[in-house]
């Protein structure tokens, strides 16, 4: 899809994502090849082009970004400079209300979205969260986020969002996007993530719930010891039980524990509140 907004910006991407061509080829897996893709992105312009034969069938603009004082101005409207394609829906709504207000089974689909930064990690934890969450997730957002996403133990970016996201998808690569291609150009750091979807579920629906309840709870006081913060959820005498049986120190901290330790945590967990 090819937007339409001034010269000055199309002739800057133009020059500057050529050099980005090769970092995509090597480090991202392919994007379209199977599913719909599910582009999202914010900001405003008209749909010039729709690549013919395509599969897509939704199109989430964000809501409010570049609004004018005036009011809200439709950045596309539906059916506009669309033609042979009427699987396609344009949307013009909030993204994140709009995946709560209205859930649905994306598991066959491909999310590619230049996210807002200031609810990029809402939005990928909503559709992480999601019975039916995308096959994969092609996503531009504040290298910050990019950071925390594809965080591992003992990092200081690993933390709350690394896990509810990577519960369900794997990180496939990244690459840092310079200023130079934005304009106006941010004042902070953007990058490219690829998560593909996990092959299998690693947690059935209520220990994921417990999941999401222990690193909620874990992280809630960095640098302090998991077991004190999680006696604030659970009886301590099935917490040293768990414990004990997984071989997790009663001093471990939650940035030093993998994922794999929170997975068994909250299956053995379950288990012993079955009991």
């Amino acid at each position: 899809m090819a937007i339409e907004k001034d010269a000055r910006l199309l002739e800057v991407l133009r020059k500057r994502f050529k050099p980005l061509t090769p970092s995509l080829s090597l480090n991202l897996p392919p994007l379209l090849p199977f599913g719909h893709p599910l582009p999202l992105g914010g900001g405003e312009g008209r749909v010039r082009r729709w690549p013919a034969g395509s599969r897509a069938q939704g199109v989430i603009k964000v809501r409010g970004i570049l609004s004018p004082p005036g009011g809200e101005r439709v950045a596309s409207r539906p059916g506009e400079g669309v033609s042979g394609t009427p699987a396609l829906r344009l949307l013009h709504d909030d993204a994140f209300q709009f995946l709560q207000r209205e859930p649905r089974d994306w598991s066959d689909w491909k999310l590619v979205a230049n996210l807002p930064y200031s609810v990029a990690s809402p939005i990928l934890v909503e559709l992480a969260q999601s019975n039916g969450c995308p096959e994969r997730m092609v996503v531009t957002l504040q290298q910050e986020v990019a950071h925390r996403l594809v965080s591992e133990p003992g990092h200081k970016n690993y933390g709350l969002l690394t896990l509810l996201v990577q519960l369900r998808y794997e990180p496939r690569g990244w690459f840092k996007i310079p200023a130079s291609c934005f304009f106006p150009a941010p004042e902070v750091g953007s990058a490219c993530v690829t998560l593909i979807r996990r092959e299998e579920l690693l947690l059935n629906k209520e220990q994921t719930q417990v999941f999401t309840k222990i690193v909620k709870r874990a992280f809630s006081q960095r640098r302090k010891m998991m077991f004190k913060l999680l006696k604030e959820d659970w009886p301590e005498e099935k917490l040293k039980r768990a414990f004990g049986a997984l071989k997790i120190s009663p001093k471990e901290r939650a940035e030093k524990s993998n994922l794999e330790q929170f997975v068994a945590l909250s299956a053995t967990l379950v288990s012993l509140h079955s009991k």
